[in-house]
C-alpha cells in the first residue's frame, strides 16, 4: 500500500552520529545510583562475590532488555505510548505508565540534583562544618518530617531547583541532536575526567587499602542466598535505565541502519564499568573515613543521600585538599544527574509531543514549565526530603518493576511479537539475536521481577515504609502509583492530534502507511499491514 502524506509539524528527529547516541545512552545509564547505590548494595551483598550474579544479571536481563527496549523504539519510531499503539492499539496505556513513572522520577530527582549542585558550592569553604548530618537535615533541608505537606519554602533550595529546570528545558526544547546529543558530548567527556581525578585521589588516601579489602573480599557463602541474587538483578534493572521507557524513547531517534546490538552492548558494559569505578572511589574513601575514626569499615558504610550529604563531608572534613576532592565529587554528581534527568524528562516530552502533534519547542517548554512548577511546589519545601523519599521507594521499587514485568508480558506473553523484534534486531545489527536472547527476556526477566515484585509489595504492605505516617506513604506512595495507572488510561482514550505516520529523516527508506504502519526498514523484512496493526515480518523471496 502506497504511503499516504500526512501533516506533521516535523520529520522524526535523528541523532547526527552514533557516538552522539552513544554519550546520551550511557549518560542516562551513569546516573546517581552508580554512585552510591552499588558500591552499598555490593559490599552487603558478599562483596567481591557479588560481582558473580552481578555480571550474570547484565548478561541475561540487563542487557536483553536494552536489546528490547533499542528494538521497540527504533522499529516504532515513536516514544512508549506511540510505540505501544503501533503493536496493538489497546497497548497503549502499557506506553503511559512508562511516561507516568518517569514524570514523577524527573520532579524529584531535579532535586537531588539541585542539592549536589549547592553542595559543589559548599565545598570550597566545607560550609557544612563539623558535623554535616545535622547541617543537612536541620540547615540545609529544614526538615520537617511531621508535615504531610510543607508551605514554608527553603529558598536557596528553590532557586537551584529552579535553576536545574531551566538548565533541562533549554536542553530539550533544542532538540534531540543539537539538545541532548551535544549536551552528552560535553557533559560525558567532563563527568569522566572529574571521577577518574575524584578516584585517583581517594586511592592514595591512608586506610584506601582496607575500604577496597571490605568491598572486593569475596564472601562466597553469600551466593547461597537467594536475596543477593535478587539484589544483582535489581541493581541491573535501575541502573541501566531499561524496561521504562527511556531506551526506548532514545533508540526511536536513531538512524534506520543502526548496529542496534553492538550499541547496546557498549552502553551496557560502560554502564557496569563507570559502577565499578564507582565502587573503587567510594570505598577507598570510606577505608580512610574508618581509618581516621579507628573503627572498622562496616561502621562507615552507607548508601544513597546518606553516603552523597552526610559521610562524604565528613570525609572531605578530615582530608588533604578536601575542598578541591569535595568539588570534585559534588560536581560529578550534579553532572551525572544531569546527564539522567535529560533523559526522564525527554520520555514524557516525547510522549506529549507524539500524542498532541506538536513541535518540540512547544512540548518541551510546555511540559517542562508544569513540571517544574509540580517539582518546585514538592521539594523545594521543608517536608520535600520526606515526599522524595516514598515517592522514590514506590516508584523505583514498584512503579519500575511492575512496568518491566507488563510490558514483557504484553509484548511476548500475549502479542507474541518477541520473534519480530529479534528479527528486526538481526536486520540492522552486528551481533544477531535468537533463542537464548528470547529466553533471557521472556523466561528470565519474567521471574526475577515477578519475585522481586512480590517481595516488594509484601514488605510495603506489611507495615508503611520507613516509619512513615500512613498518611504519608498513602498520598506520596500509593496515590502516585494509582495517579500514574489511571492518568494512563484517561490520557489513552484521548484522540490522537494527526494521523502521524512513521517517518524517517529526508532519503531514508521508511515506507509507512498512517493506517497501517507498515514498517520496511532493510529489504529483506517486509511488514504486511493488518486491520490497523504491524503483524510479524516475514522474508521474502
Amino acid at each position: 500500500m502506497a504511503a499516504q502524506e500526512v501533516s506533521s509539524p516535523e520529520r522524526r528527529e535523528v541523532f547526527s552520529s552514533r557516538m552522539a547516541f552513544l554519550l546520551a545512552a550511557i549518560g542516562s545509564a551513569v546516573g546517581l545510583g552508580n554512585i552510591w547505590r552499588f558500591p552499598y548494595v555490593a559490599y552487603e551483598s558478599g562483596g567481591g562475590a557479588f560481582l558473580v550474579p552481578y555480571l550474570l544479571a547484565l548478561l541475561t536481563a540487563g542487557i536483553p532488555l536494552l536489546f528490547l527496549d533499542y528494538a521497540l523504539g527504533h522499529r516504532y519510531r515513536g516514544a512508549a505510548p506511540l510505540a505501544f499503539r503501533r503493536i496493538k492499539s489497546w497497548a497503549e496505556p502499557v506506553g503511559w505508565i512508562q511516561t507516568g513513572i518517569c514524570f514523577f522520577i524527573t520532579i524529584y530527582y531535579a532535586a537531588i540534583i539541585a542539592w549536589a549542585a549547592l553542595y559543589t558550592v559548599k565545598s570550597l569553604n566545607k560550609a557544612w562544618g563539623e558535623v554535616p548530618q545535622d547541617y543537612f537535615f536541620k540547615s540545609f533541608l529544614r526538615m520537617d518530617d511531621s508535615q504531610t505537606f510543607s508551605t514554608s519554602i527553603v529558598p536557596q533550595i528553590a532557586v537551584a531547583l529552579a535553576i536545574v529546570w531551566i538548565v533541562a528545558i533549554l536542553v530539550l526544547a533544542m532538540g534531540v541532536d543539537s539538545g541532548i546529543g551535544r549536551a552528552s558530548k560535553i557533559f560525558m567527556p567532563i563527568l569522566t575526567v572529574l571521577f577518574l581525578i575524584v578516584v585517583i585521589a581517594a586511592l592514595f588516601l591512608p586506610g584506601a587499602g582496607t575500604g577496597l579489602d571490605a568491598l572486593f573480599t569475596p564472601r562466597w557463602e553469600a551466593l547461597k542466598d537467594p536475596s543477593i541474587w535478587v539484589a544483582a538483578y535489581g541493581q541491573i534493572f535501575f541502573s541501566l535505565s531499561v524496561g521504562f521507557g527511556i531506551m526506548l524513547t532514545y533508540s526511536s531517534y536513531l538512524k534506520p541502519r543502526t548496529n542496534l546490538t553492538g550499541t547496546g552492548l557498549v552502553t551496557g558494559f560502560a554502564n557496569s564499568s563507570f559502577e565499578l569505578l564507582a565502587g573503587i572511589g567510594v570505598f577507598a574513601a570510606l577505608g580512610f573515613m574508618a581509618n581516621q575514626q579507628n573503627v572498622a569499615v562496616d561502621e562507615v558504610v552507607s548508601s544513597g543521600i546518606g553516603l552523597a550529604f552526610i559521610a562524604f563531608p565528613t570525609i572531605i572534613n578530615n582530608m588533604p585538599m578536601g575542598a578541591i576532592f569535595g568539588t570534585l565529587f559534588f560536581g560529578s554528581l550534579t553532572i551525572a544527574g544531569f546527564t539522567s534527568l535529560f533523559s526522564l524528562l525527554e520520555v514524557v516530552v516525547s510522549g506529549v509531543k507524539d500524542k498532541l502533534n506538536l513541535e518540540r519547542k512547544t512540548a518541551a517548554i510546555g511540559v517542562g514549565v508544569a513540571m517544574a512548577l509540580l517539582s518546585l511546589a514538592l521539594f523545594s519545601t521543608t517536608s520535600g526530603l520526606v515526599t522524595l523519599d516514598i515517592m522514590d521507594k514506590f516508584t523505583n521499587n514498584v512503579g519500575i518493576v511492575a512496568i518491566a514485568l507488563i510490558s514483557i508480558v504484553v509484548i511476548d506473553w500475549i502479542l507474541r511479537r518477541i520473534d519480530e523484534l529479534a528479527l528486526h534486531l538481526n536486520a540492522v545489527s552486528s551481533f544477531k539475536v535468537g533463542t537464548i536472547w528470547r529466553i533471557c527476556v521472556v523466561n528470565v526477566t519474567t521471574i526475577v521481577l515477578g519475585y522481586t515484585l512480590l517481595q516488594e509489595l509484601i514488605s510495603l504492605i506489611k507495615e508503611p515504609y520507613g516509619g512513615y505516617s500512613h498518611t504519608q506513604v498513602l498520598l506520596y506512595g500509593w496515590g502516585v502509583l494509582a495517579v500514574v495507572v489511571l492518568g494512563s488510561f484517561m490520557i489513552s482514550v484521548m484522540p490522537w492530534k494527526g494521523n502521524q505516520p512513521l517517518q524517517g529523516p529526508p532519503g531514508s527508506d521508511f515506507g509507512v502507511d498512517p493506517n497501517s504502519l507498515e514498517l520496511s526498514v532493510e529489504r529483506p523484512q517486509k511488514y504486511v499491514p493488518d486491520n490497523g496493526d504491524a503483524v510479524p515480518a516475514t522474508k521474502e523471496a
